[in-house]
């Protein structure tokens, strides 16, 4: 009753109320550079979201959604000037798709009072909602993807890695050096040897790391990969006969993407994710009437069910459903940044609301809170099927260590705020 009550009241001031400004959502895409194959598919299910919403609800709480995308080439240095050129335009959230963008936007997006929201990236101690007031890593972050492939092993292991080798090849950058620090606590806890193997950027060179993962042998093998890096290290894999079921990439590893080249030789690949794959779903019905048929899709519409296109369309969905909540906040359609916070910070995904959207058991159910701005830390495990070309979600979303890693992160968020002069809210 409440809901529609404030359903109704919202509704009633819009109508009373003069013309609105569009709901505006950057996109700091990059269709261009090393790593656009990623890039395309992602920015193009997150305008296609929003274009859906403007064609078939007339946008969120009746104001249409812009998305206002700029060109990064995932460049630090562009992400930031895409950010200044971008911010006065009534933006709502930023989505930098980029760790090393994430990195520098944090302080100002908190001098700004622009919230942020680094989906399954970027920096993981964000979660601490008490000391990172604008910045949101909800549903999963990369030490929950650590602990989540360590939980799946566990699983496969009877509950004993105990004299195991895990190898971890990652991308020679912040990015990839994010679970490190993770899986090196986990070990200790779980007793088996950790092996480290890092992968300059692009990535296309990579014989040596192959070549001591032929010596050393490890039971199983982590990937922290981007790009091009991921489909050598599969090629690389193969090439070794390494047991593709024994090899687990994070989700920034596990698109169409980084198997295909390899052809059979990647079948049995796994890796980890925080939403569901294809595109099974009533909403992609809709999105077939009111963006592709129509001549709306933001690229070529040959992306659509694809795992990078589908993570592109969770981001834009959570944050439409974020800016009906802070309308419902409010009490106002032509919500702020400020409002696009406080209704981030109050965002709760149900398996009801899902299905309501089109999107049933499409992501896990996660709440945020003041003091916890990443959500519930579930993590999923998908398969590669190189016979039909297909991912299958081969796990449900399940937790991850929050004992390893909310010390973790208390401790790096307790010497960010140190550093900063940062007094911690949510008192």
């Amino acid at each position: 009753m409440k809901m529609k009550l404030a359903t109704v009241a919202l509704s009633a001031l819009m109508a009373a109320g003069p013309a609105m400004a569009d709901l505006v959502f950057p996109s700091l895409s990059y269709r261009t550079g090393p790593y656009a194959a990623g890039g395309i598919p992602f920015a193009d299910g997150y305008a296609d979201y929003f274009t859906l919403l403007n064609e078939r609800d007339g946008g969120i709480g009746g104001v249409p959604a812009k998305v206002i995308e700029c060109e990064t080439g995932y460049n630090t240095e562009k992400g930031v000037e895409c950010y200044e050129s971008t911010k006065g335009e009534g933006a709502l959230v930023y989505q930098p798709l980029s760790t090393g963008i994430t990195y520098q936007l944090i302080p100002k997006v908190t001098a700004d009072g622009i919230p942020m929201h680094t989906m399954g990236y970027g920096r993981t101690s964000a979660k601490n909602g008490k000391v990172f007031s604008h910045v949101f890593n909800y549903p999963a972050n990369y030490w929950d993807g650590a602990s989540g492939a360590i939980n799946y092993l566990l699983e496969e292991n009877g509950g004993d890695l105990s004299g195991k080798k895990i190898a971890l090849v990652y991308h020679n950058s912040a990015y990839g050096k994010e679970p490190i620090r993770t899986l090196e606590e986990l070990s200790k806890k779980h007793g088996y040897e950790l092996i480290t193997l890092p992968v300059d950027h692009p990535g296309q060179e990579q014989k040596s790391q192959w070549l001591q993962i032929r010596r050393d042998k490890p039971d199983y093998v982590l990937m922290w990969g981007w790009g091009v890096m991921n489909q050598v290290a599969i090629q690389e894999a193969a090439n070794i006969r390494f047991p593709m079921e024994n090899f687990i990439g994070i989700w920034w590893s596990g698109s169409e993407n980084d198997v295909l080249p390899a052809g059979d030789g990647a079948n049995g690949y796994k890796a980890l994710t925080f939403h569901n794959v294809g595109s099974d779903y009533p909403l992609y019905d809709d999105l077939k009437k009111y963006v592709l048929d129509a001549g709306k899709a933001a690229g070529a519409g040959d992306q659509v069910g694809t795992v990078l296109y589908n993570r592109g369309l969770y981001a834009a969905m959570l944050a439409a459903e974020a800016a009906k909540k802070a309308q419902e906040i409010s009490g106002k359609a032509d919500i702020t940044a400020a409002d696009m916070r406080d209704g981030m910070e109050a965002l709760e995904m149900t398996e009801e609301k899902m299905a309501e959207l089109g999107l049933p058991n499409f992501g896990p159910i996660f709440t945020v809170t003041c003091e916890n701005h990443g959500g519930d830390a579930l993590v999923g495990v998908t398969q590669w099927d190189a016979a039909s070309k297909t991912w299958t979600l081969i796990s449900d979303f399940k937790p991850t260590d929050g004992e390893v890693i909310g010390a973790l992160i208390e401790e790096d968020s307790g010497a960010y705020a140190a550093e900063n002069n940062i007094e911690p809210r949510c008192n």
